[in-house]
């Protein structure tokens, strides 16, 4: 998985490249949605709460609208979530086939997760003008629960892809007395779980706020666009330095029980102690780094909050069982740019949190929320990156230590997965497009309805109203029959 870069060997099968080239595409396509699907149900509750216990008209016009958005966002990632459920079994039957009855309770898990989330969505958009203001609120507080138990799911099977326990083999090496707590609490899954957690949380925050970041420099400075700004950034700032302490905590959890991988990570080639970070740089086969800014012992420190600390180096295994120097140099790039951008972020919370600690209000500099409209775009890099570390410095097992990705791979023809890739591809970029038609289109709507043009007024239901408010009465026609788009339509004709 996710190995565009990475040399294969010789005798690898034909099919293997096609098969990761597709499952990297598919992979990186989903996980873009993913941090709203997962955070941005909360960030809208969020909302929904402060303009109830406020009373507050504006807030309850931002919730309608990111629940819209929410909902269109949930729908797109049906289609790609599925296309990738189907790929697990036919681009890798050997791992499912052998491995499915251990670790596939994570996507069952999921699977519920899913099926509830939408009953709940549909729920809470259904409620805007048809339930009691609380009632309508405390409904939809699951929802971000459910979504919480479909990460929950998807990390379980991951972390036990990584650290593999709760089973033994019998005399043909297949998978027997299977203990499910232990196949899903694997010793990684904690700091993988609340690590992928608040990155999604962090992530939609910086997201949205960086929408209303943009309507801020180009000059709308309503209570609207500061509110629609203001509470994910908090959220989002608060979260930062939380994340940068469970990276850390993560990549300790990686040194211990995968040291491997965190070799590869570090691009450490001989196993010492005294070892020194890199800062980027590039791996050659032959074991020498190029480039990058060295830091002497460092790395040692880093791993065990000592100079003495012994790091397993790559060269100690064979090659056969550690990545390549391009893989390596892969996950050590995305690794940096992850923690390189975490690091950014904690800058730009400290400089928010600086503001209102002095002005109890947001920075007034146009650099702040040009950092701020930035940091959505760095948050989604971190999540690829994210999961290139995690994939990438597994290789070349696709259950580590026990199955490798060629042993995986389907038998069928590379012909056919190139043209399966081109045409998901193809769907992809439909399924996207439409994605960014319908979020733009809603967007224009609502922007023409806060300026109320008399002839939207005309022509659609009245966007401004508050949900739990009194419905606008539409005036009676010259034949005495309502205009078309009368009064019954969803909340803004958004939902």
């Amino acid at each position: 998985m996710l190995s565009t870069a990475a040399l294969l060997a010789n005798d690898a099968p034909a099919q293997l490249l096609p098969a990761r080239e597709l499952m990297a595409f598919t992979l990186a396509s989903h996980i873009l949605l993913v941090p709203f699907g997962v955070a941005l149900p909360f960030i809208t509750l969020l909302m929904h709460h402060r303009a109830l216990r406020r009373n507050n008209p504006v807030a309850l016009t931002l919730a309608r609208r990111w629940s819209a958005v929410m909902a269109v966002q949930f729908a797109i990632g049906i289609v790609t979530g599925t296309v990738l459920s189907f790929e697990f079994g036919l681009l890798w039957p050997g791992m499912m086939g052998r491995w499915g009855d251990v670790f596939g309770l994570g996507f069952g898990v999921e699977a519920w997760a899913f099926f509830l989330e939408a009953v709940l969505i549909a729920i809470y958009l259904y409620g805007w003008r048809r339930l009691k203001p609380w009632t309508h609120f405390w409904l939809a507080v699951p929802l971000p629960l459910a979504a919480l138990m479909g990460a929950f799911g998807i990390i379980a099977a991951n972390s036990w892809m990584n650290t593999p326990q709760g089973f033994s083999l019998d005399a043909q090496g297949k998978p027997v007395h299977v203990d499910v707590r232990q196949a899903v609490f694997t010793p990684i899954f904690g700091p993988e779980y609340w690590h992928f957690v608040v990155a999604m949380l962090l992530t939609a925050g910086y997201v949205v706020a960086g929408v209303y970041a943009v309507g801020w420099l180009r000059g709308r400075r309503d209570r609207y666009h500061r509110l629609g700004f203001t509470v994910p950034f908090t959220v989002a700032a608060i979260l930062t330095p939380v994340q940068f302490m469970l990276g850390d905590s993560a990549a300790r959890a990686v040194f211990h029980k995968q040291p491997i991988k965190f070799a590869a990570m570090e691009i450490v080639w001989k196993t010492d102690t005294h070892v020194p970070e890199y800062m980027f740089g590039r791996l050659h086969p032959d074991g020498t780094i190029s480039g990058g800014l060295k830091i002497p012992q460092l790395d040692s420190v880093l791993a065990g909050f000592s100079t003495k600390t012994k790091v397993t180096g790559l060269s100690s295994v064979a090659a056969s069982d550690r990545p390549t120097a391009t893989q390596a140099t892969i996950a050590h790039w995305a690794f940096d740019i992850m923690v390189t951008i975490g690091s950014a972020l904690i800058l730009l919370a400290l400089w928010y949190a600086w503001s209102w600690w002095r002005h109890r209000d947001n920075p007034g500099s146009r650099w702040f929320y040009r950092c701020a409209a930035i940091a959505g775009i760095a948050c989604l890099v971190t999540v690829e990156c994210g999961w290139i570390t995690t994939e990438v410095g597994r290789q070349p097992w696709i259950v580590y230590h026990h199955m490798r990705v060629s042993e995986a791979v389907t038998s069928t023809g590379a012909g056919a997965l190139w043209a399966m890739f081109g045409i998901v591809m193809a769907v992809y970029v439909a399924v996207f497009g439409a994605f960014l038609a319908v979020v733009l289109k809603m967007r224009t709507r609502w922007r023409i309805a806060d300026e109320g043009s008399a002839a939207v007024h005309a022509e659609l239901p009245p966007e401004a109203d508050t949900p739990y408010g009194p419905r606008s009465e539409p005036e009676p026609s010259a034949a005495g029959a309502p205009p078309a788009g009368g009064s019954d339509h969803t909340p803004g004709g958004a939902s």
